[in-house]
């Protein structure tokens, strides 16, 4: 076992590391349950204001990070110094997060349940029912409709698509695109 180093409050968790690194998984569970409170504590006098779910975030993300990079622990050194590093990264990270997150959302207190346009709103049927849209598909020409079936009813990928139908993924594009205007204009909605 490795020596804990000159500085270190807790030599313990030092000896813990080093045999967690030599693949003694009972020290490194106790290791992480020992570390736990404290990495805990650390968050919440940083992140005062944070709730209870964020610093909990802090902290596994603390805890993952410290699994990640645990081979680079060397025994010889303290381990607090080496932890508290860890920490002050992810808790920068959480941070970064929390602004850029706080920069682009917007806080509502309740939503409408319907949007604001009139023609979101409508109350009456569509002017076309499913079997309007049917015989429209049927008018269709017949690369058009396999492009259509393949890549909007089944959802294939263009590459499935392609394998399927023998068409190349740039015709299987120009046969969806002609066909959906095809569709549009058959159906009265040419927006195209």
């Amino acid at each position: 076992m490795a020596e804990a180093g000159p500085e270190d409050d807790h030599p313990e968790w030092s000896r813990l590391m080093a045999a967690a690194q030599d693949g003694d998984g009972v020290a490194y569970e106790h290791l992480l349950r020992d570390i736990t409170p404290l990495l805990r504590r650390a968050a919440a006098r940083r992140l005062f204001a944070a709730s209870a779910a964020d610093i909990e975030d802090v902290v596994q993300d603390v805890l993952l990070s410290v699994h990640a990079v645990r081979h680079t622990y060397d025994p010889g050194r303290a381990f607090l110094p080496w932890l508290m590093a860890i920490h002050r990264h992810r808790l920068s990270d959480w941070q970064r997060r929390s602004l850029r997150r706080a920069a682009n959302e917007v806080a509502v207190d309740s939503l409408e349940e319907t949007f604001a346009g009139a023609a979101a709103n409508m109350d009456e049927e569509p002017a076309f029912g499913r079997n309007d849209v049917r015989a429209a598909v049927a008018e269709l020409p017949p690369a058009q409709r396999k492009a259509l079936e393949l890549l909007k009813l089944r959802e294939m990928s263009l590459k499935e698509a392609a394998r399927h139908s023998g068409m190349s993924e740039t015709a299987l594009k120009v046969a969806t695109h002609r066909g959906m205007k095809a569709l549009r204009a058959l159906l009265g909605e040419d927006r195209a």
